[in-house]
């Protein structure tokens, strides 16, 4: 693996484009950091899709390190490409409503209808952040849903924060994945709410399922005291989720688990299924944050956030993953 050092440097040269760095072997690598805000490569929480002829990635960025700037907190920057390995930042979404002044974070996109339908959280706002839906005809200017904030989670197991949102079709309903604490503002565990398949994603579809308990909490060493940033994807009936175990740097690391209803889950093992790098490679300090993406063509592909320096820098990568009759697997990163 390429050290950081010398990413950043090409990531800094290269502008708001992308490092493509070698593998050992000579095989391209993925290496995407967005240094437009503050000169210094930051990008956290990718998304992909594929729409109207390419690839279009939404991932955080931080706040402007310029103070004057009237755009204010995190936000989401756009990036597309042709091969799922270059690729140019196209645009930004910024706060553009009250309820998003602080910053907005964390999307998830999925193509419904002819349209990029966007869910986000907001940012900055602490037990109150929520999460959000918006809509796009061309992937990269959107319009916000009416009765944003969409969704925050009731019950007294949590701190009634919903962040993290991953929405998926399963078998005739839409179930929105979320990510909250408990009521001390400590631990970090996974809830999930539903919607009909007619929804127009407003606040008045979605019932929480997760009213008396999360659907996934952090049990294994490794996981620490966080669950979040799930990524579900659909195969043969049975969904998967690759989840992040731990807090940022801690290390976070990936972890997978499967269900045949969306609500009750099982871990496929207790190790991650992608580990933090060794020391000395670009994602030593963690592989976080995962997305899990099917491609036109049938195969699929891991993308996670990882830094070597403990979140000075933050760059997206990401790994093809095989099934086989037990389900995912990657060879080892």
């Amino acid at each position: 693996m390429m050290k950081v050092t010398l990413i950043i440097a090409l990531c800094l040269l290269a502008g708001i484009r992308d490092t493509v760095a070698q593998e050992k072997g000579g095989k391209p690598l993925m290496m995407f950091g967005d240094p437009s805000r503050t000169g210094s490569p930051f990008s956290k929480d990718p998304h992909v899709i594929f729409f109207e002829g390419r690839y279009l990635m939404y991932y955080s960025i931080r706040p402007y390190s310029d103070k004057d700037n009237p755009v204010k907190g995190l936000g989401i920057g756009i990036a597309e490409s042709d091969d799922l390995i270059g690729w140019r930042k196209t645009g930004e979404i910024i706060p553009a409503a009250d309820y998003e002044a602080k910053g907005l974070c964390a999307p998830c996109a999925r193509v419904i209808d002819g349209k990029v339908h966007l869910f986000y959280q907001t940012y900055g706002n602490g037990k109150d952040d929520a999460i959000c839906h918006a809509t796009s005809t061309d992937g990269i200017t959107f319009m916000r849903n009416s009765t944003n904030p969409v969704f925050r989670p009731g019950g007294d197991w949590n701190c009634g924060r919903a962040i993290d949102a991953e929405v998926i079709e399963y078998m005739g309903n839409y179930y929105l994945y979320y990510a909250t604490r408990d009521p001390s503002y400590k631990i970090q565990m996974l809830g999930v709410a539903m919607a009909p398949g007619n929804t127009d994603f407003g606040r008045q579809d979605w019932t929480n399922i997760s009213e008396d308990a999360p659907i996934l909490k952090p049990e294994l060493g490794w996981e620490k005291d966080c669950i979040e940033g799930a990524s579900v994807i659909e195969r043969k009936g049975k969904l998967y989720m690759f989840y992040a175990g731990a807090y940022n740097n801690a290390p976070q690391q990936i972890g997978v688990a499967e269900s045949s209803d969306g609500i009750s889950w099982k871990r496929l093992s207790e190790e991650p299924f992608l580990k933090n790098g060794a020391p000395g490679s670009w994602n030593s300090s963690e592989s976080g944050h995962p997305h899990i993406f099917r491609d036109e063509n049938g195969r699929t592909w891991l993308f996670f956030q990882g830094n070597n320096d403990n979140g000075k820098t933050w760059f997206l990568s990401k790994v093809e993953v095989k099934w086989t009759k037990k389900g995912p697997v990657t060879a080892k990163y």
